[in-house]
């Protein structure tokens, strides 16, 4: 696989970006096989395919590497996670007494071009804005009135029915994205061991035991979904109701896509569901009605439309780490302990369970 080049010229412009406007490309050499490439032959570089590069600078001659990382396993999957490791590498390369410099650090452009980053401190994305209210408001507003009206039930199932179609995109030759994802279910520090790397000592609600044998669980749980590759599918990463804006109706537009394309269906159906069983709790001390409706509606139809019966013996994890973020006290400092202590109730509950019964859920909480 080659990076396309728009040619010679734009790898001099690069250059005189880098060095000044005296720059001028000399030679280019493919390190590993010493073929030289050059003039019109240049057309793009090979992924993870080191060149040196002889650039006249001031009457200089300086010598220099330009090096990609090949995409593939080890967390090398992503583009973000290629840029991640040159950026950090410019910025480490030159404070290690004794070790090669780094001069620049770049991109290639969609059209051939070449980018400096080299001076760049942080990056940033620019969205449209998209006019709506968030779900949760939906779910306080359910919360303080006691009951469903029919939207709170339309909405429901056009989330689930969301999840339908996401899903249904198979992530065919993905399995090394899925099995990644496991890995950082369990690994990252925006998932379990990161949030029970957040819980402050001297909790009296959880001790540093029991937060140790929810990883011990969620350990035995990675080698299980490993197995799991050939369910590799289409993933939001963080389907919350922070994260879905409603306008009229059912119409909707979810917000912050995290963690990559692809991976376990089980993560999005964990994300949304569990909050239906945390409003119950803040409510009502116990799943019940209106939320308990909710909540089996939501998971009959995403059943009913998949036919996924499997993910009831998947979901286990993804809820366990769900329940660490809605227990947090520093996502949620307001909690009483009664409701904090059911939350792990029901994550040591459901990691110890081979397959949920989605209409007894009570069992779990206790």
């Amino acid at each position: 696989m080659e990076i396309a080049l728009s040619g010679l010229e734009s790898l001099k412009r690069y250059f005189r970006e880098v060095y000044g406007p005296k720059a001028d490309v000399l030679r280019i050499l493919e390190m590993a096989s010493g073929r030289e490439k050059g003039g019109e032959e240049l057309k793009g570089f090979g992924y993870g395919i080191p060149y040196l590069i002889e650039v006249s600078v001031n009457g200089e001659v300086k010598r220099v590497v330009l090096e990609t990382i090949r995409p593939g396993g080890f967390g090398h999957e992503h583009f973000s996670d290629r840029a991640q490791i040159l950026l950090w590498q410019h910025s480490a390369f030159n404070k290690l007494p004794k070790h090669v410099k780094s001069i620049d650090v770049g991109a290639f452009t969609a059209d051939g071009a070449l980018k400096s980053l080299g001076d760049c401190r942080e990056f940033f994305i620019l969205t449209e804005f998209v006019e709506g209210k968030p779900y949760y408001l939906d779910l306080e507003a359910i919360k303080a009135r006691g009951e469903l009206t029919s939207l709170d039930v339309e909405r429901c199932l056009a989330l689930s029915d969301y999840l339908v179609e996401v899903h249904s995109v198979k992530g065919l030759g993905l399995e090394s994205l899925y099995i990644r994802r496991v890995r950082d279910l369990v690994g990252h520090g925006e998932c379990i061991m990161g949030l029970i790397d957040s819980y402050p000592p001297g909790l009296d609600y959880v001790d540093e035991k029991t937060l140790m044998e929810i990883e011990r669980k969620c350990v035995e749980w990675r080698w299980k979904l490993k197995k799991k590759a050939y369910r590799c599918a289409r993933v939001h990463g963080d389907f919350h109701p922070w994260n879905i804006l409603f306008r009229e109706g059912t119409d909707f537009t979810a917000l912050d896509r995290s963690r990559g394309e692809w991976g376990e269906s089980a993560d999005d159906l964990a994300a949304m569901t569990i909050n239906y069983l945390f409003y119950s709790l803040q409510a009502y001390g116990e799943l019940r009605d209106p939320f308990k409706r909710l909540f089996e509606l939501f998971w009959e139809n995403y059943l009913n439309k998949t036919g996924d019966e499997e993910i009831l013996t998947i979901i286990q994890p993804y809820y366990a780490w769900r329940g660490l973020v809605i227990a947090s006290p520093i996502w949620y400092p307001n909690l009483t302990k009664e409701t904090r202590t059911k939350v792990f109730n029901f994550i040591g509950n459901v990691l110890e369970a081979e397959k949920i019964d989605f209409t007894n859920m009570r069992l779990l909480l206790e």
